[in-house]
């Protein structure tokens, strides 16, 4: 019987699902399996792209008829409550049977019941022979207004990345400072604020950094953005991620990227890179190790692909 204090549901598309493990794993230290994950982490929903709703369990039971007297037990009053049914991987419980077990819930909490504009949520599902009832944390999806910021850039990371990225960067500890190095428009500064995170933003050039300022101004984020180059800053960070150049409108030789990694490095003890290309020797020359990695697609463009490599400074 799972003990644990909450019960994750995901979703995702294919060309995701290789970036929502690498984030489960950092967040979770586990990974995701058909779709949901079982946690005493906890993490608010809205924080990540991929997670869809939270169970926060107040009571389990092997036996459908005990859980609802545990239910009783628990003496809940409520006004303007409603309850959902959750179907999880393996539940073959019916629609007519899972609207019976409902109504069960919803006679067993005192209060009268708004299904259209409830107050809070009550969850109820089963998996691999137990009965959960909890209450139920949903993806408010408040960040999807930053998808229509002010100013964005044609090749610039998707929300969903960059919201991961911050997620792989600080383990899902708010506390964490970070960087990005190449902060461009902004896209994962805005996602760092929304998580209530703090972070500084950099980049050499001028119309990046005036842009990334007023998509912040225009969300009323509080963040620095430094017109610098990197090499300049002279503050410390949990973490650093870089979004590095594609050579697609801006060119960068190797040598631009070796110093983008190599100052960056100086700030920090953790970097989570974007890159399009191999960038293994540049991370082993600073003295770095990469600790874990993974590949991302963009849809409808099979053959442009962006490797994330998390990064951590080699012991000696």
């Amino acid at each position: 019987m799972q003990a644990n204090q909450y019960v994750y549901t995901f979703t995702y598309d294919d060309s995701e699902f290789e970036l929502c493990q690498l984030e489960s794993r950092h967040i979770f230290k586990k990974k995701v399996k058909h779709k949901l994950l079982f946690s005493d982490v906890k993490i608010e929903p809205s924080s990540s792209a991929f997670i869809k709703n939270r169970l926060d369990i107040i009571t389990y039971a092997t036996d459908y008829s005990e859980l609802i007297g545990k239910v009783k037990e628990e003496n809940i009053h409520s006004e303007g409550f409603k309850a959902e049914y959750l179907v999880l991987d393996g539940d073959t419980t019916n629609y007519a049977d899972r609207l019976s077990k409902l109504k069960d819930v919803g006679w067993s909490i005192e209060g009268d019941p708004d299904y259209y504009n409830p107050s809070i949520t009550y969850g109820l599902c089963y998996y691999k022979g137990v009965w959960y009832f909890g209450l139920l944390i949903k993806d408010t999806f408040d960040w999807y207004k930053h998808s229509k910021k002010p100013y964005s850039f044609s090749n610039s990371i998707g929300v969903n990345i960059a919201k991961a990225l911050v997620n792989i960067a600080t383990g899902g500890d708010e506390e964490k400072r970070l960087i990005d190095a190449c902060c461009g428009v902004g896209t994962i500064l805005l996602e760092a604020c929304f998580a209530g995170i703090e972070i500084d933003g950099c980049d050499i050039n001028w119309k990046a950094c005036r842009d990334a300022r007023k998509n912040l101004s225009h969300f009323d984020y509080p963040s620095t953005v430094f017109r610098s180059d990197i090499k300049d800053i002279n503050k410390q960070y949990d973490a650093a991620i870089l979004d590095l150049p594609y050579n697609l409108y801006s060119r960068s030789s190797d040598e631009d990227v070796l110093h983008i990694i190599k100052s960056s490095a100086e700030l920090t003890n953790r970097l989570v890179i974007v890159s399009t290309s191999d960038i293994t020797d540049f991370i082993e020359s600073i003295g770095f190790e990469i600790a874990d990695s993974c590949s991302v697609s963009k849809k409808g463009k099979n053959n442009f692909a962006r490797k994330i490599w998390v990064c951590d400074k080699r012991l000696t």
